[in-house]
């Protein structure tokens, strides 16, 4: 059973948010990645496996990803072109006290709470699971471990035109960066934005997952962001012969073996670390 939400935010953006499961159930909040969205392929499968084997789970989009009431499509390009680092790990932070607050039904307080981020939603997950005491564990799959991801050519250009352009192959949409994205990285790089700070600082359990054959974000990110770790809270595992996305495309036409191993160590780990 699935239930709809809206949170608004301090400057009346709107997070749009689906749960699957019981209230009663330890909780698990699926953090969705760049060009992403709660509804993209896999996200309500995985929502439904969670919730079926017993978890309360919370899908969800940041308030600038681009997508708004289509809840499928790329429709607000100018909301995408604002969004940050610092803001989507801020709304993170604000789902979590919400539902330590009831926005989601009445919850016991030692009800221990689990993130689950995809690709750049991996890095928001450490980011904020880190220094949240309400976050018991944290998972990711393909994981960024670097946040500045472009050359000194493209970071003169995007300061010296405002805006970084990237094309979104699947909808064929040229989709702006504002300078401000980059400013929040480079300025805060070294304090609320470090990867290897949080990951050095993670005193919870954390499960890096990656498919070896990911050519958006390698799986040597998944082993530096290892490498940073407390080894004796961190498990690392390389599914191999897949990428990216674990063989699942959007729109969703089913599971495969590789995703199913994904679904069932990931459930492992949060069975162990929130029941």
């Amino acid at each position: 059973m699935s239930k709809d939400y809206v949170l608004k935010t301090d400057d009346n953006e709107i997070i749009r948010l689906t749960t699957f499961g019981k209230i009663d159930d330890p909780c698990i909040i699926f953090v969705h990645g760049f060009k992403g969205f709660k509804d993209w392929g896999f996200g309500p499968y995985l929502a439904d496996y969670f919730s079926s084997n017993g978890f309360f789970v919370i899908t969800f989009n940041f308030s600038l990803n681009g997508v708004g009431e289509s809840l499928t499509e790329f429709d607000e390009l100018d909301k995408f072109a604002r969004n940050s680092f610092s803001r989507e790990v801020e709304e993170l932070n604000f789902i979590i006290s919400s539902f330590r607050n009831g926005f989601f039904g009445e919850v016991d307080p030692d009800k221990k709470i689990g993130l689950l981020g995809h690709s750049r939603g991996g890095a928001d997950a450490i980011l904020c699971g880190s220094s949240n005491d309400n976050v018991s564990a944290v998972a990711t799959w393909s994981a960024v471990a670097k946040l500045d991801r472009y050359s000194d050519r493209q970071k003169k250009e995007w300061k010296e035109k405002g805006y970084f352009e990237i094309l979104n192959s699947r909808t064929n949409q040229m989709m702006k960066m504002d300078y401000s994205f980059l400013k929040d990285i480079e300025e805060n790089s070294e304090s609320s934005l470090s990867m290897k700070k949080a990951v050095a600082n993670m005193n919870k359990p954390l499960f890096i997952v990656h498919g070896e054959q990911d050519v958006a974000v390698p799986v040597t990110e998944a082993e530096t962001i290892f490498n940073w770790s407390d080894k004796s809270k961190t498990e690392l595992l390389i599914i191999h012969n897949t990428g990216h996305t674990f063989n699942v495309q959007h729109p969703f036409s089913g599971s495969n073996e590789k995703f199913e191993i994904l679904l069932n160590e990931t459930n492992i780990f949060f069975n162990k670390q929130l029941n």
